[in-house]
């Protein structure tokens, strides 16, 4: 049984002429009569009496006529539950909190206009293994991933740009030499993200390398409380230079320059290779690409 079956079905039982039923359906009225013929012998009961060339329902006709109606309709309903323009889909996005709040306002306005019946969920990603992690299990739709360059075959990923990390002080920070060194984080207080994140274990993994370890660490959960702290004069902090730009721009912090040299920090757009992309999802990746090109 099928829903086309339901449909002749159902509209033979109105007009009661296979006749009429093939012209409104545009078959030919043999195939009408067969699939009328294909459902009796699946349900093993007779539908319509044919009398000559008249028909009529027959009692277990009628009774078929209330469900195959209740049937069709759920069939509409479900197409429409689950069609893009009508379900209320969800986007999870994963991401870096400097990404969100400095890149992708902008993404997600226009992917709102386009999509307003999608939800946009932000699941924290600080590094390369959490983003393939969560990727894989199905938790997130896509990443913004803001680390060095590791290998994910699992994952498909477009490069977007390359970060540009820089050492911030307040203004009146004096330095003893004229770059930063290793050595210098010894007498220093350094103001960092969260453990975990990506920038600040490429720093963490140098110094000690180096066997460098700063003399005090302050973590915080949010970059404007660092930049607030920093302009304090509290310390000296390590920061992608886009979250900083304007408090440089007006002189209330200022960049250090410094010898170290660290590994290159990229921004990938990812997904696993193998995630069914819908037209939303597909729709936002490009969107975003376009948007980081013009940075």
């Amino acid at each position: 049984m099928d829903i086309k079956q339901l449909q002749t079905f159902l509209t033979a039982s109105k007009t009661l002429s296979f006749t009429q039923t093939a012209q409104q359906l545009g078959y030919a009225q043999s195939s009408i009569t067969a699939q009328i013929k294909s459902l009796e012998e699946e349900l093993g009961t007779v539908l319509f009496e044919r009398l000559g060339k008249r028909i009529t329902l027959t009692e277990e006709g009628s009774r078929l006529q209330q469900y195959a109606q209740k049937m069709l309709e759920l069939d509409t309903e479900m197409k429409r539950a689950l069609s893009s323009e009508h379900t209320h889909a969800v986007l999870t996005i994963g991401a870096q909190e400097s990404q969100c709040v400095y890149r992708l306002p902008s993404i997600l306005q226009l992917f709102q206009q386009r999509h307003p019946q999608v939800k946009i969920i932000f699941k924290p990603v600080h590094t390369t293994e959490i983003a393939k992690d969560l990727l894989q299990s199905g938790n997130l739709d896509v990443a913004f991933i803001t680390d060095t360059y590791k290998d994910t075959p699992m994952l498909h990923r477009e490069r977007l740009i390359q970060e540009q990390l820089v050492f911030i002080s307040a203004p009146s920070t004096v330095l003893q030499k004229s770059a930063l060194s290793a050595q210098h984080f010894s007498d220093a207080t350094m103001l960092l993200t969260e453990n975990g994140c990506s920038y600040r274990n490429q720093l963490e993994s140098h110094l000690q390398q180096e066997g460098v370890y700063p003399a005090q660490l302050i973590e915080f959960a949010s970059i404007e409380a660092i930049k607030q702290c920093v302009m304090a004069g509290l310390g000296i902090t390590f920061l992608p230079k886009m979250v900083v730009e304007k408090e440089l721009e007006n002189k209330r912090l200022k960049e250090l320059p410094t010898t170290l040299n660290l590994a290159a920090i990229f921004t990938d757009i990812a997904w696993h290779k193998d995630k069914h992309i819908s037209p939303y999802l597909a729709d936002f990746i490009e969107i975003a690409i376009d948007r980081y090109k013009e940075l």
